[in-house]
C-alpha cells in the first residue's frame, strides 16, 4: 500500500535474472521521504540485488523505478550516471575508500565527478567531517584511520552532493559492537537533522528493530 506522505522511491513489478537463475520476482516497493527502511532476508534472497537495482548500478530485466521523481529507466546512460551521482549515495560494508588519498580527499571525490569546484568541495567536506566529529582525522589516510572512523568518511563521502536517498548494503558488517551503535545511531541523526533517506541491507537485528520499517525478502519476493 502506498503511504499517504511524499514517496521517495516507488518500485513495480521489479524482474532480474541471470542467466536461468531468477532472482527478483516481482518485487513492489514503496519508501517515503525521511524514512529509514531495512531490508533483510537470508543470504541469496535478493536484497543486494535489489539494493543494487535501486542504486542504478544495475537494471531490471523489467519493471519501473521511480527515485524522487524521476523515472530512470528512461534516462540514458550519461543522464543516469548523473543522476547517480547527485541523488544517491552510498554505504557498503567495505568502505571502497582510496589508500592513497586523505579522508578529506576522498570524501570530495563525488563532489569533484558532479562538477562541483575545488573551494566549494573542501568546505562541504570539512563541514562533513565536523559534523561526525572527524576534523582531527582529515589529512589521515585510511590506514591510518580505525574501522569506525573509516566508514564514518564513507558516510560523509555518501552525503557530500546532498543525495535524495542514502543506500547501504550492510554497513556495520565489519565493524565491532561499539562502532556499529554508533554508526547506526548517526543514521537515526542524519535523518532528523538533515531529512535524509536510508535504504539499509542489513543482517543485524538491533538495525533492523530500529528501523522505521522492516522489510523481508524471500526467495525473491517481499
Amino acid at each position: 500500500m502506498q503511504p499517504n506522505y511524499p514517496t521517495m522511491i516507488q518500485a513495480t513489478g521489479i524482474y532480474k535474472s541471470y542467466g536461468s537463475l531468477e532472482v527478483l520476482k516481482g518485487i513492489d516497493l514503496y519508501i517515503a521521504k525521511r524514512e529509514i527502511v531495512s531490508i533483510v532476508g537470508a543470504s541469496g534472497a535478493g536484497k543486494s540485488t535489489l539494493l543494487h537495482i535501486i542504486g542504478t548500478l544495475d537494471k531490471a530485466d523489467r519493471g519501473q523505478l521511480i527515485i524522487d521523481g524521476t523515472e530512470v529507466g528512461k534516462l540514458n546512460d550519461t543522464d543516469l550516471a548523473a543522476f547517480r551521482n547527485q541523488k544517491i549515495g552510498f554505504v557498503f560494508q567495505f568502505h571502497h575508500l582510496l589508500p592513497e588519498f586523505t579522508a578529506l580527499e576522498n570524501v570530495c571525490i563525488p563532489a569533484y565527478i558532479g562538477g562541483m569546484g575545488k573551494k566549494e568541495a573542501t568546505e562541504r567536506a570539512e563541514q562533513l567531517l565536523n559534523y561526525l566529529n572527524l576534523s582531527d582525522r582529515k589529512d589521515h589516510k585510511p590506514s591510518q584511520l580505525s574501522g569506525g572512523e573509516q566508514q564514518r568518511v564513507a558516510v560523509a563521502r555518501a552525503l557530500i552532493n546532498q543525495p535524495a536517498v542514502v543506500l547501504a548494503d550492510e554497513p556495520s558488517g565489519n565493524l565491532d559492537s561499539k562502532s556499529a551503535e554508533e554508526l547506526h545511531k548517526l543514521f537515526f541523526r542524519l535523518r532528523d537533522e538533515m531529512n535524509q533517506t536510508f535504504v539499509i541491507v542489513t543482517h543485524n537485528p538491533t538495525l533492523a528493530q530500529m528501523s522505521d520499517r522492516t522489510i523481508t525478502i524471500k526467495d525473491g519476493k517481499i
